[in-house]
């Protein structure tokens, strides 16, 4: 609505669209100013999401998805939609703050970073949309649903017998990591325990991994993983908190299946193929970590050793489109190097203590 369209319809009294009515009562208009507010704010939030919507559903994906994959296809765009009305809302929040600014200027230029924060939101739900439509195309799935029969699942004591060899799950090993970052040195302590948790009728392995920054923890976490009958590795969650200056900051990326919506996925294949990709979790928003099998003959030389016949994986997340990391791991060992290909970072096992 124009400036001018607005004064007009200020100036025109109840039933009468095409005159004015100078004699129109306080408590009359009062009604119309609040109404046209609430009309005008209707109708920004309507560009605004407009703008968010714009060329979406004419997006392209890497492979172009079957009948079959529209279920997921749909369940994406749900998840865009979702981001999109978040986004609206912390930009709201954002204006809120702007206007209680207390000079124009800081009023002016908090406005514009609120929108700018906005379209970067908008962006990254486009281009999280785009992933998640690729990762549906490339599985070929229509609603991810695993059946997760208990008597399916080896005991912690069966799974130790006859572990995984990529993956071994045996109580009492602990795998240590290191690597070189900008902000200093990284160091990895990752324990099997003894310790179990029934999730889902399905007794787990407690594994916690600490993860410090010269000395000091930033990350703390527990997973829990099962190993199924034929050799396969199931991921069912984790608890996991993120620390700064001694204080848990952050506990996103904690989910546990079962709960929520969540549904466990596959760590680690008991035959693993090249080029099969396949989740590793999901619960939408929080964890949607996938895989692709790269390689199954990769030799790798770290601290810890040289290992041949290595296993190498790419694993993503749509929740996070610039990130990616490979992974390799070792016959008898298992994941011995994490290399990041955008930063060039390499955490290398260093050494594994069994107990």
């Amino acid at each position: 609505m124009a400036p001018s369209d607005a004064k007009a319809a200020l100036a025109r009294a109840p039933g009468e669209p095409g005159g004015s009515n100078k004699t129109m009562k306080t408590s009359q208009a009062i009604p119309s100013i609040i109404r046209l507010r609430r009309t005008a704010q209707a109708a920004a939030f309507i560009t605004l999401a407009a703008f968010a919507f714009t060329g979406v559903s004419q997006a392209e994906t890497k492979r172009k998805p079957t009948p079959k994959a529209e279920p997921c296809m749909v369940t994406a765009r749900f998840m865009f939609t979702s981001s999109v009305y978040e986004a609206l809302a912390d930009y709201n929040v954002a204006l809120a703050k702007a206007n209680n600014a207390a000079t124009s200027e800081e009023r002016t230029d908090a406005r514009q970073e609120a929108a700018k924060g906005y379209k970067e939101a908008v962006d990254l739900a486009r281009e999280q949309l785009r992933e998640r439509r690729d990762l549906c195309a490339e599985l070929d799935e229509d609603r991810y649903n695993p059946v997760i029969n208990p008597a399916d699942f080896l005991t912690p004591a069966q799974t130790a017998a006859a572990p995984n060899r990529f993956f071994p799950l045996v109580p009492g090993t602990t795998f240590n990591y290191r690597s070189v970052t900008p902000e200093g040195i990284e160091t990895v302590e990752l324990a099997v325990t003894r310790n179990t948790r029934t999730i889902l009728g399905v007794t787990t392995i407690v594994v916690h991994d600490v993860l410090r920054l010269n000395g000091a923890i930033v990350e703390d976490t527990v997973d829990w993983f099962a190993q199924d009958r034929s050799g396969n590795v199931w991921y069912f969650g984790e608890n996991t908190a993120e620390y700064e200056d001694g204080l848990i900051s952050s506990t996103a990326g904690t989910w546990t299946a079962g709960v929520d919506g969540a549904k466990p996925g596959i760590a680690m294949f008991a035959s693993p193929v090249v080029g099969k990709t396949y989740r590793q979790e999901l619960l939408y928003g929080e964890a949607e970590d996938a895989a692709e099998v790269i390689a199954l003959n990769e030799n790798v030389t770290v601290a810890a050793g040289t290992y041949t016949g290595c296993l190498k994986t790419e694993d993503f997340t749509p929740i996070d489109p610039d990130v990616s990391e490979s992974k390799f791991y070792a016959p008898g060992v298992g994941n011995v190097l994490t290399t990041n290909p955008t930063t060039g970072k390499r955490t290398e096992l260093v050494s594994v203590v069994r107990n």
